[in-house]
């Protein structure tokens, strides 16, 4: 009986010791199993109302109509780069390089024309193997005229920004920011967004920035 007891002992004894030793192995590599989410920003765009639409632009992704106007050139690069700068400090954000991107993007569209544009983004999130595409449309976009604390017309902003999931089309955020800087004698409620810029007229591209610090409060599930 005796015997009987100690080779118990020592079966449930072993049997604790490989549980903790298989636990302390696998609880580290479990923590750091969470892959980065793969990124591909496709090239931002401006969105230029066509013949008899007046001043009204549609989503192409979302398909809600805006009201659009002026837009300086290169001015989607630049919001786009806000973005990507954005993106940079996210940690479980990996970005797939711009170049591959855009060279997949423009073959598969290519060779897909008559095919809706969600199947065209699935297509190439498949093939960069990535987990997200990331699009953006600039629907308005002029530079402050004047000096930092003297302008003769603020800098306007309309930009919007998609993440779509490539397994299935489906779009998981949206980032919208619309704004044209009012001095506080024209608004005083804008009183803590005015200081945030320093209490001056800001630039196109720090009014740009401003609204993704905004924006990206509502990102999804990414540690900021």
């Amino acid at each position: 009986m005796l015997n009987y007891f100690r080779k118990r002992y020592s079966f449930v004894a072993g049997f604790a010791l490989v549980v903790f030793l298989t636990l302390s192995i696998t609880t580290p590599a479990a923590e750091n199993a969470t892959s980065p989410m793969r990124i591909a920003v496709i090239s931002f765009q401006p969105l230029i109302p066509g013949e008899k639409q007046g001043n009204t632009v549609i989503c192409p992704i979302c398909g809600i109509g805006y009201s659009s106007g002026k837009i300086l050139k290169g001015s989607e690069k630049v919001v786009e780069e806000v973005f990507v700068d954005k993106l940079h400090k996210l940690k479980e954000v990996e970005l797939i390089p711009s170049d591959k991107v855009q060279n997949v993007y423009k073959r598969i569209a290519s060779e897909s024309l008559k095919e809706p544009l969600l199947n065209i983004f699935k297509k190439v999130g498949r093939e960069l193997g990535a987990n997200v595409l990331a699009l953006g449309y600039v629907y308005h976009y002029t530079e402050r005229e004047g000096y930092n604390y003297s302008a003769e017309h603020p800098a306007s902003v309309f930009f919007e920004i998609h993440l779509i999931k490539t397994i299935d089309g489906s779009i998981i955020w949206r980032g919208f920011f619309d704004k044209t800087q009012k001095s506080l004698m024209e608004d005083v409620f804008q009183i803590s967004s005015f200081f945030r810029g320093g209490g001056k007229w800001m630039t196109a591209r720090q009014l740009t920035e401003q609204g993704m610090n905004e924006i990206f409060k509502t990102f999804p599930g990414f540690e900021h």
